[in-house]
């Protein structure tokens, strides 16, 4: 009613606000409570912070400084009034990106068209491509798993995204399953969409599958409850983390069996020995 009322008058904005005019009246003159003029007092401290960093800190390293200083206030509260105010921090971290389309290549038909069942094992195999972080710099990840089974067939790593990681994955899979007719369905990235990988599903006897622009294999991730098998708990995590787990467990264990749960924690995977 305040920041309107140069356009409408008071009583009439209360009656559709179905408000009285004393009362709004009354709310003007109240002062302020103690909890909101604190609010103001720790935004004021905070703009200055934030300023002091030429916008680059976000809550985290703000509530560091508040720390610092001796000034006890819960992060989340600190969070809220940030959030409320506008105040952002900026983020240096870059992800790569692990799909890029190549318009020169001629992806393969859908032959799964979002139907992600299977009669049996090693009938359809689902392929992606994702990144582990390290203290080194990024390891990329491809895999393969079995969607009858659930489980990874075939898996990769190297430091850089080209061809060759999906071709070993591939290689990998086959290897342990030999398949006689398998589909291989992934996303439109350039590596599956290559001419080797083309020729090597050919030798291979699998026929590659590619979804179509904008349904990546990703989402196939919520299709999923994985059991309770070695230590990973069942649920819909994203699909190129819960491969991450997967690959790590069959690492670690064989073949399903874990001898140490794997704990994902945003950035970072760690091994926690039992």
């Amino acid at each position: 009613m305040s920041a309107h009322q140069a356009e409408f008058p008071i009583a009439a904005m209360a009656r559709v606000l179905g408000v009285s005019v004393s009362g709004y009246y009354a709310w003007r003159s109240r002062p302020a409570s103690a909890h909101a003029t604190s609010d103001a007092a720790l935004l004021r401290r905070i703009r200055t912070i934030h300023a002091a960093s030429h916008g680059t800190y976000g809550a985290p390293r703000v509530h560091a400084e508040l720390q610092a200083e001796g000034t006890a206030v819960a992060r989340k509260r600190m969070a809220r009034l940030m959030r409320g105010a506008g105040l952002r921090g900026v983020s240096r971290r870059r992800f790569p990106t692990t799909t890029q389309r190549e318009p020169s290549h001629r992806p393969a038909n859908d032959l799964v068209g979002r139907d992600f069942r299977a009669a049996g094992p090693t009938r359809l195999w689902v392929a992606d491509i994702t990144y582990v972080p390290t203290a080194a710099g990024f390891l990329f990840l491809a895999v393969v798993l079995d969607v009858w089974s659930r489980r990874i067939v075939g898996w990769a790593m190297a430091t850089d995204l080209r061809t060759r990681l999906v071709l070993d994955a591939l290689d990998m899979a086959v290897t342990t399953r030999k398949p006689a007719d398998v589909v291989h369905h992934s996303d439109q990235g350039s590596q599956y969409t290559s001419v080797a990988f083309g020729l090597r599903c050919k030798e291979a006897g699998v026929r590659p599958s590619t979804g179509s622009v904008g349904d990546a294999v990703l989402d196939i991730g919520a299709r999923f409850a994985i059991p309770r098998e070695g230590g990973l708990e069942g649920g819909q995590a994203p699909f190129g983390q819960m491969l991450g787990q997967l690959v790590l467990i069959e690492e670690i264990g064989g073949g399903g069996t874990a001898s140490a749960p794997v704990e994902m924690h945003g950035a970072s995977r760690r091994i926690a020995a039992r």
